[in-house]
């Protein structure tokens, strides 16, 4: 047991036992934070659903469907006009001074 080939095999034993506890400790560690990242996941996706589910109660209702008509398709009852405003997507630039340099305070200083 005291030999020394014998010390070296159970040292290396030991080193192998011990890289592969560490090895385990990280993959143990990676599985906790995937675990806190799925239930936060799951946190928001009930959130979801319950905010769908109200939609879906809304939508079962007259005020409900009246708003969605409304809204979302941009119908009217009868008699009621309806307005649509159109923002123009390219809006004109401001007009920049122009500079002539530094001798155009002199231009306009004589007119």
């Amino acid at each position: 047991m005291q030999s020394k080939p014998f010390l070296i095999l159970f040292g290396m034993v030991i080193l192998i036992f011990s890289w592969n506890v560490f090895g385990f400790w990280n993959k143990m560690q990676e599985t906790v934070g995937n675990k806190k990242i799925v239930q936060d996941k799951v946190v928001i996706l009930k959130q979801q659903k319950e905010n769908i589910s109200s939609e879906i109660n809304s939508l079962n209702t007259d005020q409900g469907k009246e708003r969605f008509f409304r809204e979302d398709l941009g119908l009217a009852k009868e008699g009621e006009s309806i307005t649509i405003v159109v923002e123009d997507k390219n809006p004109p630039e401001a007009q920049k001074p122009t500079s002539a340099g530094f001798f155009s305070f002199l231009k306009n200083w004589f007119k």
